[in-house]
């Protein structure tokens, strides 16, 4: 009865009971929600109109493993501006395929990072504000505002530390691992960084409700 009131045998049997149950979560046969194709995704959102229908090479799918990719350039006649949005989408990350983390890729395609942060974004149709990561990165010449989050069951999030945490939580309590990783990127034009954001935080609201159905919820 000492020992079972030893600070040191209560913290080794949280932690056996943890791994019991996080190897339970990960063991059993998955079954996530239907998944509606993304490029089912309008040609029309708002304000906005697709422009360009990307394509994902062979090389970038293979290294990516999502299930389903989008990569779409849309454009704003009014405001004549310009955002790429990327979407891959991931059924299940039990077997060790996660999103691959802008932070990584972008400086891995030579794009240098000069400001980091994480915003706030007001939607439609939800309680509060999202919480995005924001970047402003660099190529030479060139410079780019990207904006981009996880989301999971209807679940916003931005820090990949918080992302991998619920995804334990989840395939414990829901038997479901699915995610999505979705990013916005808009060129800084001669207007400068604050236009540029300022429409990527735009097209980040408005695109938002017509993306959530196609994403896990």
């Amino acid at each position: 009865m000492t020992l079972l009131r030893s600070p040191h045998c209560r913290v080794l049997s949280a932690l056996l009971v943890l791994h019991i149950a996080v190897s339970y979560g990960f063991l059993r046969n998955e079954n996530p929600p239907a998944h509606m194709p993304l490029q089912m995704v309008p040609a029309a959102i708002g304000g906005w109109r697709l422009a360009q229908e990307g394509v994902v090479g062979k090389d970038v799918q293979e290294v990516l493993k999502a299930d389903d990719l989008l990569s779409r350039t849309y454009a704003h006649a009014e405001s004549q501006s310009v955002a790429s949005l990327f979407v891959a989408y991931f059924r299940s990350q039990r077997t060790g395929v996660t999103p691959h983390s802008p932070k990584n890729c972008l400086p891995g395609s030579g794009w240098v990072p000069s400001e980091s942060s994480v915003i706030p974004i007001a939607v439609p149709g939800r309680a509060g504000p999202i919480r995005v990561n924001l970047y402003l990165v660099s190529k030479g010449d060139a410079q780019s505002v990207t904006l981009y989050w996880y989301q999971s069951r209807g679940r916003v999030v931005a820090s990949e530390y918080a992302a991998k945490i619920y995804t334990v939580l989840d395939a414990i309590r829901f038997n479901r691992t699915d995610t999505a990783l979705v990013r916005v990127v808009v060129p800084v034009t001669s207007r400068g960084q604050d236009v540029a954001r300022r429409e990527g935080e735009r097209f980040t609201a408005e695109i938002f409700p017509t993306l959530a159905p196609f994403l896990p919820n």
